[in-house]
C-alpha cells in the first residue's frame, strides 16, 4: 500500500468513526452548537495526528483500529485548539483551512463554547478504548491531559501570549513550540503504541519521535508564513512578522537546514518498532510541504 492510500485509509476510518459519535447528538436542541463544532472537525485538513496514532499503534504489534478513540480524541482537542487559536482574543484570523474561521460564521461566543465541547467530548471518546491491559487507560488519560493542558499546548499558548512584547531566546522559542505543536503529536504517537499494549522501549522512541518531528514541523510551518501562498495554505500568511518564530531566529536557509536535522534523528527513533517503512516515508515528506 502506497504513502497516500495508507493516508487516506486512515483518514477515512477517523472520518466515520467521528461522524458516528456526533450522529446521536443531532436531534438534541443544542444542534447549533453541535453544528459549530462539525464546521470545524470536519473542515479536510491533513489529519496528521491520528495518522501517527494509527501507524504507531500498527508498528507496535496491534490492530490499528483500537487506536480510533484515542486518534478520534486527538484530532477534536487540535480542532478545538484552532476554533480558540483563531478568536479576536488569539490570533484574529479570518481563514482556517480556505474556509472563514469558526467565529466568523457562528459567532465568538458560539465558537467557544465549541472548542470547549470539543475538548470535553475529547475525553469521553478516549475513554471507550479497549485496552489489553485496563490499567493502562489512567496511563493513556494522563498522556492526553497532561499533552493538552498547562502543561502541554495550553501552556505553550500561554507562554507565547506572555512573550509577545520582547524577543526571546533559542531555547525559550523552542520550549514554547515544544508545547504548542509537539505535545499533540506526542500524545498521538505515544496513545498509539499504548494502545497496541507496546513496550515501555516504544512508548519512549514514540514520545522522542514526536518531540523531533514536531520541532521539524513547526519550523517549516514558520518558513511556510514567509514563503508560502494564502491558496496552498488555506488561511492568511504573513501573520508572523514580529512573532517569535524559528524564521527570526535563523532565517530561512538555517530553518532549511534544521527541519531535514530535526526529521532524520526522529527516524532514526523508529528502530524500535518493527516496518518503519511508512512512517520514514511519511516523515521526509513533510519536510518540503507547502501547506
Amino acid at each position: 500500500m502506497s504513502l497516500d492510500e495508507r493516508c487516506a485509509q486512515y483518514r477515512q476510518y477517523l472520518e466515520k468513526y467521528l461522524r458516528d459519535f456526533y450522529e446521536q447528538f443531532h436531534d438534541m436542541p443544542q444542534k447549533p452548537l453541535l453544528d459549530a463544532m462539525e464546521y470545524s472537525l470536519f473542515a479536510g485538513g491533513k489529519r496528521l495526528r491520528p495518522i501517527f496514532c494509527f501507524e504507531f499503534c500498527r508498528m507496535a504489534g496491534g490492530q490499528w483500529e483500537k487506536a480510533a478513540p484515542f486518534a478520534a480524541a486527538v484530532e477534536m482537542i487540535h480542532t478545538y485548539s484552532l476554533i480558540h487559536d483563531d478568536l479576536p482574543a488569539m490570533d484574529n484570523d479570518d481563514l482556517r483551512r480556505g474556509r472563514p474561521t469558526n467565529h466568523k460564521v457562528y459567532g465568538e461566543g458560539m465558537a467557544i463554547l465549541a472548542g470547549d465541547a470539543l475538548l470535553t467530548d475529547a475525553f469521553s471518546v478516549a475513554s471507550f478504548a479497549q485496552l489489553d491491559n485496563p490499567a493502562q487507560m489512567g496511563y493513556a488519560i494522563s498522556v492526553l491531559a497532561q499533552c493538552a493542558g498547562s502543561l502541554g499546548m495550553v501552556g505553550g499558548q500561554a507562554l507565547d501570549i506572555l512573550s509577545q512584547d520582547r524577543t526571546l531566546s533559542e531555547q525559550e522559542v523552542t520550549d514554547i513550540q515544544t508545547r504548542k505543536t509537539g505535545a499533540l503529536i506526542n500524545a498521538a504517537c505515544v496513545l498509539g503504541v499504548i494502545a497496541a499494549g507496546g513496550t515501555e522501549e516504544q512508548i519512549q522512541a514514540a514520545g522522542m519521535f514526536a518531540g523531533a518531528l514536531g520541532l521539524a514541523f513547526q519550523i517549516r510551518d514558520d518558513m511556510l508564513d514567509v514563503i508560502g501562498s494564502q491558496e496552498e495554505m488555506g488561511k492568511g500568511i504573513g501573520t508572523d512578522a514580529g512573532k517569535n518564530t524559528f524564521v527570526r531566529l535563523y532565517g530561512l536557509e538555517q530553518c532549511e537546514t534544521l527541519v531535514k536535522k530535526y526529521t532524520r534523528f526522529a527516524v532514526s527513533r523508529l528502530e524500535a518498532f518493527d516496518e518503519p517503512g511508512f512512517m520514514t516515508e511519511l516523515a521526509e515528506s513533510l519536510t518540503d510541504r507547502r501547506s
